[in-house]
């Protein structure tokens, strides 16, 4: 636990090992923490040997944790069809799944692009009863947003907010972005406009989403407000930031405030 603790994977396999040539049985609680030591150290491949294979042969069972830290691990590597079968063993096995569990496969669909999964998965979530927390909706709203279903994504942080479940940052980044993928720059303005309301603090991926979202729409006077505030904020500018507040300005022939960018954009790389 303490080598989970310090990300010390190595460590814990090491030790593990040890356990096993002096003959002291590791338990369900052993094997948990070493396939999250695997986890948190990025050795996905490691915690899913663990899983599938030293732990049957140790005949340990698997518990609530145990598949939590599985399918953080598939989240991680990316096996998202691994994921959904460790959430079917966990049914299979009567484990009881819980916020933490179905989080990480909902999160495992989303990584891999595989959004209607991990919207399927949190409607079953729901239906279960199960909690939704921050993490949830996060991963939920980042999947409408690889999906364009801008509807879909307000809906979840409407719910996210008559829930009392707090926002933050990447929330409000994944709907946002939703948004200027569906074209709805005027939702993308009101929920940055919320983000001050909640004390969110906008980052440099939050003003440029917002911003391309204007400049999709040709409304570059609010492209170009937008990058003023950024500027008078001590958020930091990219090159998004110059090209897409540059492109509202020219969809909108507003060339003197575009070639003053450029110069700016010059400047600062």
């Amino acid at each position: 636990s303490a080598c989970e603790k310090g990300r010390e994977w190595r460590m814990s396999l090491k030790l593990l090992s040890v356990m096993l040539h002096r003959r002291l049985f590791p338990n369900t609680v052993t094997y948990s923490a070493a396939i999250s030591a695997c986890q948190q150290g990025g050795s996905w491949a490691d915690a899913l040997h663990l899983f599938f294979s030293a732990m049957p042969w140790s005949r340990v069972e698997p518990n609530t944790i145990t598949f939590g830290a599985a399918i953080s691990a598939c989240e991680t590597g990316g096996k998202w069809l691994i994921a959904l079968h460790l959430v079917t063993l966990m049914a299979q096995n009567t484990v009881e799944s819980n916020a933490i569990t179905l989080s990480a496969a909902i999160s495992a669909c989303e990584k891999a692009g595989e959004w209607e999964m991990a919207l399927q998965l949190f409607s079953v979530m729901t239906q279960d009863n199960v909690q939704p927390n921050a993490i949830t909706f996060n991963a939920a709203i980042s999947a409408c947003e690889k999906g364009g279903e801008w509807e879909r994504a307000m809906h979840l942080f409407n719910v996210m907010a008559q829930t009392k479940i707090e926002s933050d940052v990447i929330t409000c980044n994944a709907a946002i972005s939703t948004c200027e993928k569906g074209g709805k720059w005027d939702v993308a303005l009101k929920l940055f406009g919320l983000m001050a309301q909640s004390k969110v603090e906008p980052n440099t991926i939050t003003f440029n989403a917002t911003i391309s979202a204007c400049e999709k729409a040709g409304e570059w006077k609010e492209a170009l407000d937008l990058f003023r505030i950024m500027a008078q904020s001590a958020v930091e500018f990219d090159t998004i930031s110059f090209n897409a507040t540059i492109s509202a300005c020219e969809k909108g022939g507003a060339w003197k405030a575009a070639l003053q960018l450029f110069s700016e954009m010059a400047q600062k790389f």
